[in-house]
């Protein structure tokens, strides 16, 4: 076996794609028009047309879907880290104060309560949203010694 991806339901695919590629410089790799009736049994769906954008960083590769028909469900709110399934993507940053500025004018919000810096380590993180509630984390580690 080997990974494929991870897909991520999005409400405006292109809101979604300005922040996965401008801000956590995902790069677009194909994109998919998907309709009929195999999509709508494999998806467990009835009358699918799906736009999706597969986007490809550090050799990880994920799916933004944005459902035309029939629509997302849900709200664009963080998930519980103990809820059941898939809680966050992370990303390691060299200076997370320098990505920090760039969350909210990409589309995102920092969860500023989430905030942690491990003095004993010098490891930094903290969690936010992508435009659709997915969280986030970023992570910054201390650089080893010279």
């Amino acid at each position: 076996m080997q990974f494929s991806h991870v897909g991520i339901c999005v409400r405006d695919v292109e809101c979604s794609l300005r922040f996965y590629r401008d801000f956590l410089g995902f790069q677009p790799v194909d994109e998919l028009e998907i309709q009929g009736k195999a999509t709508a049994q494999l998806l467990r769906l009835e009358k699918v047309e799906l736009r999706a954008l597969f986007l490809e960083r550090d050799g990880v590769r994920i799916e933004l879907l944005h459902y035309v028909t029939p629509g997302h469900v849900g709200e664009p709110t963080p998930r519980a880290m103990n809820q059941i399934g898939l809680t966050h993507l992370s990303i390691q940053v060299e200076d997370i104060d320098q990505a920090l500025a760039g969350v909210e004018p990409a589309g995102g919000r920092v969860l500023n309560e989430t905030f942690v810096s491990v003095e004993q380590t010098g490891a930094r993180a903290v969690f936010l949203t992508d435009p659709d509630g997915t969280l986030i984390e970023l992570v910054q580690w201390p650089t080893p010694a010279a």
